[in-house]
């Protein structure tokens, strides 16, 4: 299969997902939207992965074209593509589908515990994961759930953790399971943070190398499923 990603930053990459894709043969190419390129038109790829960001999807006075990814993603998931959201990416596939995008009561920073509701433990794209399982998380924003979709995940900071719209060939991932403990290390240089509740620091974050790789470990699970 063709896989199309578009970035936001360059510091925010496919983390554990380029070695996933090239081990299974896959074609892959990208996009660096905040550089100004273009991207593939959707008859060019048969699956689209939207990374995350540290920009918000209604700041489009600053990044106009996020306007121009909003149409790629709506024109992708009508035209029947495969489409993976991260963070940002699952918020931008929330407000194109008709779920609005908002400030979280509070930001979640670090390593917290995710629960998969009724439905995501019936989710077949969840079938490798734990009812309960640590996750790498990085937002301040969330969505609400759009019409037609299913919620399926929930954090105690944040309702809305993941999201799945058409039986799953859309999919909406709010935490950061393709993270890898040098993705983290390179965040850390462009973004400082701040403790509070719901944000560790960085040391405790990058102290925990077992999580890293139990986080990949949950998106390669993921992945299996959902490009079959």
């Amino acid at each position: 299969m063709h896989i199309h990603w578009l970035q936001h930053a360059d510091f925010e990459d496919l983390g554990c997902i380029e070695p996933w894709l090239a081990a299974r043969g896959h074609v892959v190419s990208g996009s660096r939207l905040h550089a100004g390129e273009t991207p593939l038109p959707v008859a060019a790829f048969d699956a689209l992965i939207v990374l995350g960001g540290p920009m918000n999807i209604y700041a489009c006075h600053e990044h106009p074209w996020l306007r121009t990814e909003k149409a790629l993603i709506r024109t992708a998931i009508d035209q029947g593509r495969r489409v993976l959201g991260i963070c940002l990416g699952a918020q931008l596939i929330a407000d194109v589908l008709g779920g609005p995008v908002s400030r979280n009561a509070e930001p979640e920073i670090g390593w917290f515990e995710v629960e998969l509701n009724e439905a995501g433990r019936a989710e077949p794209l969840f079938a490798g994961l734990p009812p309960r399982f640590t996750a790498f998380h990085w937002h301040v924003d969330t969505y609400a759930l759009p019409p037609g979709a299913t919620g399926l995940a929930h954090s105690a900071a944040c309702a809305q953790q993941a999201f799945s719209f058409d039986c799953g060939r859309v999919l909406g991932l709010q935490c950061h399971l393709e993270v890898t403990r040098d993705n983290a290390i390179e965040w850390f240089r462009h973004e400082a943070v701040t403790s509070s509740r719901y944000v560790q620091t960085a040391d405790a974050i990058l102290a925990d190398v077992d999580a890293f790789a139990a986080n990949n470990a949950a998106m390669r699970a993921i992945l299996e499923r959902w490009l079959p």
